[in-house]
């Protein structure tokens, strides 16, 4: 079964629509549900909203923010932090990207999956006669061609697909085709992003996956477990902690963020690897899949401010590192698309809900890391950072 929209034309003129089984006509165990519907009031107002609940794992995609992820839930439990943008999901019309000296992105970030890029995925700077702002622009561009797809044989796979479209004159054109799939009573969700240069001449992409992470995840004594080869500060206030930069303290408020920069081991051609933040007793988690050879580069991000400012961690697999843009290009970073090629990135997030579940996961991850420690630069340094 498939619902098709150009710009969800049909679902502002609704109050909502809701897919279940009963609706199908399918089978009803497990039980699940699709709602889409239309926000309003305030800021949000005029957001679409895409609820997918598989009956164990539930999350919300935020159509009009480019099809990035609001929040979701597993087992009870929230998926996300809370973020001081408390009127959200926020409508784009209401981000200046250039406000606040070009971090106006912050003004609707509250997102479990805020994506960066693709002309730009750093901090604000200059490139040439134009000035971007931080993280680019693509997770503040509504979607369109967005549709909910039930399939018809078992296991029944609820999926959403929504395309971004990022072009403008005298400058590059890139779509971004997106894909969320997950089964009834699964506690995985895959997500796969096909990027295509629309253009007529060679352009560079730059793709940053910012996954965010409160409580009950992220506490005092939680863990980011990851097949390290490398690990670098990004600033000398990152330096300061790098003796424990893969374990979260209490929250502290007024805490300045630090960044750590890493090169990931994988397994098999594609280089296959994970990333777990699991909490301090070792009985719930967080896992990222992905293959280095579509991400190559992952940053951490320490945010542990206090519980009303933002006590969030960030895991970031990405094409490069959230540098000034002349550094990540002179480094080589910029996945480079002829007219008409493309970049594909697949992720697929694993909620885990019991010790058993954690500590095998936590074994196949240190599995990858074949004993060997990673290399751990006690300062910033190329080609990682600026040094």
């Amino acid at each position: 079964m498939r619902i098709e929209r150009d710009d969800l034309r049909i679902e502002r003129q609704s109050d909502g629509t809701t897919i279940t089984p009963a609706s199908l006509g399918l089978p009803s165990t497990p039980s699940w549900s699709i709602n889409a519907r239309t926000l309003r009031g305030g800021r949000r107002d005029g957001v679409e909203l895409i609820r997918v609940d598989n009956g164990a794992l539930a999350f919300d995609i935020v159509a009009t923010r480019g099809m990035g992820l609001w929040r979701g839930q597993f087992q009870g439990a929230p998926v996300g932090w809370t973020s001081p943008v408390g009127d959200g999901p926020v409508h784009p019309a209401h981000v200046n990207l250039a406000g606040l000296g070009g971090f106006g992105w912050l003004d609707g970030f509250d997102e479990l999956l805020a994506r960066c890029g693709l002309e730009h995925n750093g901090p604000p700077g200059q490139d040439g006669p134009f000035a971007h702002g931080l993280h680019g622009r693509i997770q503040n561009i509504p979607a369109h061609q967005v549709s909910i797809e039930v399939s018809e044989a078992p296991p029944h796979e609820l999926v959403v697909t929504g395309q971004v479209d990022e072009a403008r004159l005298f400058g590059p054109r890139l779509r971004m085709m997106t894909r969320y799939s997950t089964t009834p009573g699964s506690n995985r969700l895959v997500v796969r992003d096909e990027f295509v240069n629309l253009g007529d001449r060679p352009t560079p992409l730059v793709i940053l996956y910012h996954w965010n992470l409160g409580p009950p995840y992220l506490e005092a004594g939680a863990r980011v477990v990851a097949a390290a080869e490398t690990v670098v500060p990004q600033t000398t206030r990152a330096a300061e902690g790098i003796g424990h930069y893969d374990t979260f303290g209490s929250p502290e408020p007024g805490f300045a963020e630090q960044v750590y920069l890493y090169t990931l081991k994988g397994a098999g051609p594609e280089g296959r690897t994970a990333v777990m933040l699991r909490n301090a007793s070792g009985d719930k988690a967080f896992v990222l899949w992905f293959a280095t050879s579509q991400l190559p580069c992952f940053t951490l991000w320490k945010n542990t401010m206090g519980p009303n400012e933002g006590y969030v961690t960030g895991l970031e697999p990405a094409t490069n590192y959230p540098n000034p843009k002349d550094f990540e290009r002179r480094q080589g970073r910029f996945v480079e698309l002829a007219p008409g090629a493309s970049h594909v990135a697949e992720l697929t997030l694993e909620l885990l809900g019991s010790a058993d579940a954690v500590a095998a996961v936590e074994e196949e991850i240190q599995g990858l890391q074949s004993g060997n420690g990673p290399e751990v630069h006690p300062n910033p340094c190329e080609p990682f950072a600026p040094a």
